[in-house]
């Protein structure tokens, strides 16, 4: 396997498994008592991820372009047409461990989707689409959000 398509695999592809093991856990190994109230707190803190990021995003750019236009180069991964901070696939990557983690307490499985994470936040800054500052971004963001619902118990 070639350098630039391990890249691609760990910057791109690595997003399908995280997706589908954190569905897998959230929809069969939360506690069926308690599905209504972890849904709505993780829902409440994506939005809020989600709004923090965009919101963070549009008065802070650390960087006008990306690493790749900088370097005259082409991207070794998929990427939106904006300055790239904070980094939207470990923001979703690090929501989705987060709520796995929180939710159903399965280590395994977390262990699984943290590696991935990894390997994710790798790629994306050898795919030279982020810097290490939008991947590290996107984590803290997602993290703070996270954190935030972890002990509301009256979020329905």
């Amino acid at each position: 396997m070639t350098q630039e398509l391990l890249i691609k695999v760990f910057a791109d592809y690595a997003m399908l498994p995280v997706i589908l093991i954190g569905a897998y856990a959230l929809i069969f190994k939360v506690p069926k008592g308690q599905r209504l109230t972890a849904y709505s707190k993780i829902l409440m803190a994506g939005l809020m991820a989600y709004f923090l990021a965009k919101t963070i995003g549009s008065i802070y750019q650390p960087m006008s372009q990306r690493p790749f236009e900088l370097l005259g180069t082409t991207a070794g991964a998929l990427f939106l047409n904006n300055a790239g901070f904070p980094s939207d696939h470990i923001l979703l990557v690090t929501a989705i461990v987060a709520a796995v983690w929180f939710e159903t307490k399965q280590k395994l499985i977390t262990i699984i989707l943290v590696f991935l994470l990894i390997a994710i936040s790798v790629g994306r800054v050898m795919a030279l689409v982020h810097t290490p500052l939008d991947v590290i971004g996107g984590f803290v963001i997602a993290a703070v959000s996270a954190l935030w619902y972890i002990n509301r118990k009256n979020v329905v």
